[in-house]
């Protein structure tokens, strides 16, 4: 269970600094779960760098991340296989190493094929759910990711609200943003008392718009604002 913030170590970004190969998402996580950290999502990579489902790149990166004492989850986003649903549902089912959970965008095409195989194979499935007609199609998961992308940060509360309207409680809810919508998401998690995510696949910078040093520096930012904001009803 994350009670506040799980890190979200790569991403698809290529920036220099960002981890991608084990080793460097192995060290990433040591340090972000010593910041805080109560779980990590990764972006498993190939060995050309590339995002990749395949079951020896997932093994190698979850196998390496595990080492810090968290669960460790990835994503399964449609376009790592080129948008082929058949693909991804077959690379899934081929992993050798399962990671303790995955996420699954409730918008791309083949997500209740591939929930269903998550779930028989033991891996627990995060929704990614971007809007509120999602929020009715996301089924039985494990956790519902409230995702605000591509909204500048004035609108961003307005938009998580109103996703989290039409979830009404129904299962655990994890709340973030990405890019200008990241910071003002961490302190609205905090006052609604809701987990949330950190780390340089959301953001490149701190609150004050420095740019961040490492995931570590993010999460122990995150934490810091998530905890001074003072609960409000939900």
């Amino acid at each position: 269970m994350i009670s506040r913030i799980k890190a979200c170590l790569n991403g698809g970004r290529r920036d220099p600094h960002v981890p991608k190969t084990p080793a460097e998402l192995a060290a990433a996580a040591v340090g972000a779960v010593a910041a805080g950290a109560e779980a990590v999502h990764l972006h498993p990579r190939g060995p050309d760098g590339r995002e990749s489902l395949h079951p020896a790149d997932v093994a190698a990166a979850v196998t390496a991340v595990r080492r810090a004492g968290v669960p460790v989850g990835v994503s399964t986003g449609l376009w790592i296989t080129g948008g082929d649903p058949a693909r991804r549902l077959d690379l899934v089912r081929s992993w050798t190493v399962r990671p303790d959970f995955a996420s699954v965008n409730v918008g791309e095409d083949g997500y209740p094929e591939l929930v269903a195989a998550l779930t028989a194979m033991g891996v627990a499935v995060e929704a990614g759910v971007w809007t509120p007609a999602e929020a009715d199609r996301a089924g039985a998961v494990d956790r519902i990711l409230v995702e605000i992308i591509g909204t500048p940060a004035s609108g961003a509360i307005a938009a998580a609200d109103a996703i989290l309207a039409r979830l009404d409680g129904r299962v655990p809810v994890l709340l973030h943003g990405e890019e200008d919508a990241c910071w003002p998401l961490v302190a609205h998690a905090g006052r609604r008392r809701l987990p949330t995510r950190i780390g340089l696949e959301d953001t490149l910078v701190l609150p004050d718009g420095a740019p961040a040093a490492d995931n570590a520096e993010l999460v122990r930012a995150a934490l810091a604002l998530w905890s001074a904001r003072p609960a409000s009803p939900s």
